[in-house]
């Protein structure tokens, strides 16, 4: 028994002790997990905050921010709404080591320098008022002195020595007494002093209540600053596509594969179904010339062509780190087909909505707030130009929206007066798919005979004040061997046939190309296709449109003949047309041959073998997209606070000219 009772204390020892050890091992291993919660806790700390610095869109804090200010030697305090933090800052400009958000460091920063540039500003008006209370002291004391000697000198001599005595002591002693120089004399000068110390503390006081005005100055000033613009990353020099890579986005299919699967659901009238086979080319039309590539294309399928056209393109990258701009392949003018005739003008809009909200929140878009971003439609402007509050009004918003105001949008008809706007050419009924086709169609237009001098195709417009196309098609039925007409009339299948178009053209030597019901007509392309030379009579209509895709020299490849003169009966077509020069007829000729690969959409599907041979209006439009980028771009790493430095008003002007002078063309575009 003893042994026993001996034993279970032992045991009762060996368990403590046990239990113990574990103890302190879970306590260490709890220490050890804590430590590392702890550091993982504050590296994602650590993460979020660059996160959030990297991609901070603004400079400083939005809310506003409250100044108070005792005077130069209390302290202050600057308070931020946002972060609800208190910064300290003392009079003479330091500040105590405090752990605050990058706004608030902004802020104290300009308090700082505010209150730098308010101790000096007193410093020097007190200085200066001292100066002047002293010298009008001195002068003061001068006068009185020279105001006793000259008393001195007239009074007469007295026979009581004592008060002689007396007098010159107490002169002596005035003379040898120092002087108080802001003892007022008199109720002016006392007047004087008092009001220059009353500017003095009122100048403080105007400092000091002015501090909040100056740092919200110099905050929105900070937050008005254009951005930091995130570059494409550098490839190597000898890379084909440096500072041409495109990045598209991956939009939702509802914006575009959708509206093609449902494209019965498009127009009324028409088949788009058929429109939009083959890439959005159409169907395909017999050889024509003896030349393959023909299709039957609607030029409301541009967006379409575009789309599989960007699909093929050389420079077409899937890291948006390279890219020099960014391509969003919506189809608006499918879209918008949809309901322009609809019961709902709501509903116009809201897939445009939908995609300004879609494409807010992609990274790629916050890098430029969308300014590298280009879209296209196969429709004119006009009809992207409803203004708000009128739903019963033709098309839809989406020129006017805040983001597509941002981007570059492609048109077959862009404004005059848009900064983001650009024209491209309509698409043609020839889509070449080998270079082979296109120098087979350019040898022929070379060889061809034409009969007629100019034609016209199309119909009066007797609704429009200021057509002239009545006075066109009276002029050529007045020239009837050397012009030739095609009225469209209604029931008429002519214009509506490629084949029938395209014969009138290849007949001609020069084309009619007056505006219709807007600025541009798509038979200006199909009249350069077959090798006519095109006759404007408004600068809008091509000139001020096509400044990629036309020369600048606007007559090496064409006539402009003043509309107001036709119209007026001062100019005589034929006769304009007629004293051209042989030689130089035949110089535009070879002209707007040369222009025809620039005019026309290559096919999506072929392969030309030799691609840098020929740039299609693709290329040339992705070119022109790329350099309108990089100018904003670069406008804004300068500095420039307004990215456009001229009148919106005056945008046709910049891009043709390069400057906002006066031109003979105002009167044209003169919107007043």
């Amino acid at each position: 028994m003893r042994k026993l009772q001996r034993k279970r204390p032992m045991a009762m020892d060996k368990s403590s002790s046990k239990y113990r050890t574990y103890f302190w091992y879970v306590a260490m291993v709890s220490f050890l997990l804590w430590l590392v919660l702890l550091y993982l806790f504050n590296s994602s700390v650590k993460t979020v905050h660059n996160h959030e610095r990297l991609f901070r869109q603004e400079n400083v804090i939005d809310l506003p921010v409250h100044v108070s200010q005792q005077n130069h030697e209390s302290d202050q305090a600057v308070v931020s709404n946002v972060d609800n933090i208190t910064v300290p800052v003392t009079g003479n400009g330091s500040s105590q080591e405090v752990q605050i958000s990058e706004d608030a460091k902004v802020v104290s920063d300009l308090v700082e320098e505010l209150e730098k540039e308010d101790v000096e500003n007193v410093k020097k008006r007190g200085d200066t008022a001292w100066s002047r209370r002293s010298t009008r002291s001195r002068g003061r004391h001068r006068e009185s002195r020279r105001t006793r000697s000259s008393d001195k000198r007239m009074v007469r001599p007295n026979n009581d020595d004592e008060n002689n005595v007396d007098n010159s002591d107490e002169n002596h002693q005035s003379l040898d007494k120092e002087p108080n120089f802001f003892e007022p004399r008199n109720d002016v000068t006392s007047k004087k002093e008092r009001v220059d110390d009353n500017n003095v503390v009122e100048s403080k006081q105007k400092t000091s209540n002015n501090n909040t005005s100056k740092v919200n100055s110099r905050i929105s000033a900070k937050r008005n600053r254009p951005k930091v613009v995130v570059r494409p990353r550098v490839t190597r020099r000898n890379d084909p596509c440096r500072g041409k890579y495109v990045y598209m986005h991956d939009v939702p299919s509802l914006f575009n594969e959708e509206l093609l699967k449902n494209c019965w659901t498009l127009s009324r009238w028409t088949d788009m179904c058929e429109l939009t086979s083959n890439f959005g080319l159409g169907p395909p039309l017999p050889n024509m010339e003896g030349v393959s590539g023909w299709f039957a294309t609607n030029q409301f399928t541009l967006e379409v062509i575009f789309h599989n056209r960007m699909k093929q393109y050389k420079c077409l990258t899937k890291d948006s780190s390279l890219a020099s701009a960014v391509y969003v392949p919506y189809y608006p003018g499918l879209d918008l087909m949809r309901f322009l005739w609809g019961p709902f003008p709501s509903m116009r809009d809201a897939a445009a909505l939908d995609l300004m909200k879609w494409l807010r929140e992609r990274q790629e878009w916050k890098r430029m707030d969308g300014r590298d971003h280009f879209m296209v439609a196969g429709r004119t402007t006009w009809d992207f130009m409803r203004t708000p509050g009128n739903e019963s009004d033709w098309g839809n918003r989406l020129m006017i929206l805040p983001e597509i105001r941002n981007m570059t949008m492609l048109l077959i008809e862009s404004s005059p007066w848009n900064y983001h706007g650009f024209a491209v050419p309509y698409p043609t009924y020839f889509h070449p798919s080998t270079n082979a086709e296109i120098l087979q169609w350019q040898n022929r237009m070379r060889r061809i005979k034409r009969r007629y001098l100019f034609s016209f195709v199309g119909a009066p417009r007797p609704n429009l004040g200021d057509s002239i196309r009545s006075e066109i098609m009276d002029q050529c039925k007045a020239s009837r061997r050397k012009c030739k007409l095609l009225e469209c009339v209604s029931g008429s299948q002519k214009c509506y046939k490629p084949d029938q178009i395209m014969k009138f053209f290849l007949s001609s030597t020069f084309c009619l190309q007056p505006p219709g019901d807007s600025y541009t007509r798509r038979s200006t392309f199909d009249s350069i296709l077959a090798g006519c030379i095109p006759v404007f009579f408004h600068p809008g209509s091509a000139y001020a449109q096509y400044i990629w895709h036309l020369p600048k020299d606007i007559g090496k490849y064409s006539v402009f003949i003043p509309g107001k003169n036709v119209k007026e009966g001062k100019a005589s077509i034929e006769r304009v047309l007629s004293r051209i020069p042989r030689e130089k007829v035949v110089a535009m000729r070879e002209e707007v041959i040369k222009l025809i690969p620039r005019l026309m959409y290559f096919n999506p599907s072929g392969k030309r073998g030799d691609v840098g041979r020929f740039e299609d209006a693709f290329d040339v439009a992705v070119e022109g997209v790329l350099e309108r980028v990089e100018g904003l771009r670069k406008r804004i790493e300068e500095g420039n606070e307004e990215i456009f430095d001229f009148p919106e008003r005056f945008s046709w002007k910049y891009n043709v000219f390069g400057n906002v002078e006066k031109h003979e063309w105002d009167s044209y575009f003169d919107r007043r």
